[in-house]
């Protein structure tokens, strides 16, 4: 892989902004990154925007105010993976040689659309019968809990994790911190998730990078990509394995072999955590652990800020929340400023490897559409 770098970064704030529109919130981010890389929008070769729920044409209509040459704008829509699969088309453009510096960028306001699950497409049969992501998750929790003895109490505790690295991180305006009791105590979703083991539905937010073969003035030392995957779902004709993550363990293999690493050579990683769930089911797609041995690595503290491969240290969708379009940016934001040293009171120690994971959307089953999985270093 070439040498492509991110020279600048930008993010808003994360949360209930329903005064603002999602433009205003990605020009934010777009001028953000454009200020850290030193440069300015007209030095932009094209522009990538990932959105998943602002209708047509939003990245030209984020970008109309802010006095582009008419570069090329592309949008990309695959659900919640949509902003890292922009990143990875984006660095395919810089690596052909048919640009040199692009911005990617994601933006989604979810408060202006109400609350509840994001519905599912109704060709599929487990959705036409009222499947929606929470009750998916809840089944995967009952089938791994029953499969590896694991308590409440655990899944309970990635929410409490999650939620104390995020009230570190100043941009994660919902987040405060909460005990085990608290969270288990919260309303009742899908049983055995409760509400603060939900990532936030109502979130609104942008973040954006600017991706380059020729960095310099950047104000921040550039990021490296070294891995960039993106893998879709497969039908299942058959029984699966509720507790596999196997298109999230696909690309991972992918990932490691195309940076020439493995996972014990990560210093932290941002991934999906959309459902406390999740993090475990991910702990082991990722090659963290054993199969049936999340619930070990995370009370052992080796998940947490000091620990020996910290996660999600932004707080994660749970503390953060999850405008779709976003999120995958909003993780490669924080694992460039954990790279640089720039992560404030958040700061993983020494951290020189990074991984992002984020999947998107449902297929038949408890497949996902889509899973992008990015690796950087400085």
């Amino acid at each position: 892989m070439s040498e492509v770098v991110i020279s600048g970064v930008g993010i808003s704030a994360f949360g209930k902004f329903p005064h603002l529109t999602e433009e205003v919130l990605a020009q934010f981010a777009v001028m953000e990154a454009l200020r850290d890389a030193g440069i300015t929008i007209k030095d932009v070769d094209a522009f990538y925007c990932g959105n998943a729920a602002g209708g047509h044409l939003p990245g030209q209509r984020a970008l109309r105010e802010l006095h582009t040459n008419g570069q090329a704008v592309f949008n990309i829509d695959n659900a919640c993976s949509s902003g890292a699969t922009a990143f990875q088309l984006a660095l395919d453009a810089i690596q052909s040689g048919k640009n040199d510096t692009v911005l990617v960028f994601g933006m989604d306001q979810l408060s202006t659309l109400g609350g509840g699950a994001l519905p599912l497409g109704q060709r599929d049969w487990n959705n036409r019968r009222g499947m929606v992501m929470p009750a998916l998750y809840a089944m995967r929790a009952h089938r791994y809990m029953h499969d590896y003895s694991v308590s409440p109490q655990v899944l309970a505790e990635v929410s409490v994790k999650n939620r104390r690295h995020g009230a570190l991180n100043p941009i994660a305006t919902f987040c405060k911190v909460v005990t085990n009791e608290e969270v288990l105590a919260s309303r009742p979703v899908a049983e055995p998730l409760t509400l603060l083991q939900c990532c936030p539905g109502v979130v609104d937010g942008a973040a954006a990078v600017v991706l380059t073969n020729k960095p310099g003035k950047g104000l921040a030392k550039p990021v490296r990509v070294l891995a960039s995957v993106v893998q879709s779902g497969v039908f299942e004709t058959g029984p699966v394995d509720m507790t596999e993550a196997e298109i999230t363990a696909r690309a991972a293999r992918l990932a490691y072999e195309q940076a020439g690493v493995g996972p014990e050579d990560l210093s932290l990683i941002e991934l999906h955590d959309a459902f406390t769930i999740s993090e475990l089911l991910y702990y082991e797609a990722l090659g963290l652990c054993k199969r049936g041995e999340a619930q070990h690595l995370l009370t052992s503290g080796a998940t947490s800020l000091g620990g020996r491969i910290p996660v999600n240290p932004s707080g994660g969708l749970l503390a953060k929340g999850h405008p779709p379009g976003a999120t995958g940016v909003a993780q490669i934001v924080e694992i460039c400023e954990q790279l640089q040293q720039r992560a404030g009171k958040r700061q993983v120690q020494g951290a020189r490897l990074g991984l992002s994971q984020v999947t998107g959307g449902g297929i038949w089953g408890v497949d996902h559409a889509a899973c992008s999985i990015h690796i950087f270093s400085t």
